[in-house]
């Protein structure tokens, strides 16, 4: 079985449902299944367990996964300082070369249309790139890609959530999650056959 882990950060829910639905995409895939994990806040105690949903990140979710789905808020046009804390910690990982030639790929959510999504999303992309990863996208034979006025990029899934996270996810940032997900479990499980 292949273990695509879906690791993001939120704040306000928003990304923890677009990760859901990531994990929906994967386990359209037979032979794969989504581990998903998120990241603490930064005052957060060493040790502590979140009270419900995913429980948090340790480095060995990166070495066991066959690929990684990364998601973050953006934060004035980069990644949130809790996800970008955890990946700079990961320098022992890249120095065993464990996620060298595994696939990754990327979503995010903004408060507004130009909010930074597609900065974002290239700012999370950069670390993975480090690490050796191969990073997937979202092809424009998605339709919903073409047609949506809210989130959705080639680089990624991504979400409009509004000023006060008042906007839920629409049906087409929902579909190119899931979208998302399969294409990049499908991947995997392709490089991983031979």
């Amino acid at each position: 079985m292949i273990e695509v882990l879906v690791l993001y950060y939120s704040r306000h829910g928003a990304l923890r449902t677009m990760a859901e639905h990531i994990a929906r995409g994967v386990a359209l895939v037979p032979t794969a299944h989504a581990r998903l994990r998120t990241v603490p806040e930064l005052d957060t105690p060493i040790g502590h367990i979140p009270d419900e949903g995913p429980i948090y990140v340790d480095k060995t979710d990166l070495r066991e996964c066959a690929a990684l789905a990364l998601g973050s808020p953006t934060r004035f046009g980069n990644m949130a300082a809790p996800m970008k804390a955890f990946i700079d910690s990961t320098s022992d990982v890249w120095l065993s070369g464990a996620l060298v030639d595994k696939p990754a790929a990327v979503f995010t959510s903004t408060a507004s249309l130009h909010g930074g999504q597609e900065t974002t999303l290239l700012s999370m992309m950069l670390p993975l790139i480090h690490h050796g990863m191969l990073l997937v996208g979202i092809p424009y034979t998605e339709i919903g890609l073409s047609d949506t006025a809210a989130g959705g990029t080639p680089y990624g899934a991504s979400h409009v959530a509004g000023s006060n996270n008042e906007k839920p996810i629409t049906e087409t940032e929902q579909q190119l999650c899931i979208s998302l997900g399969r294409r990049l479990a499908e991947t995997t499980a392709r490089l991983n056959s031979g």
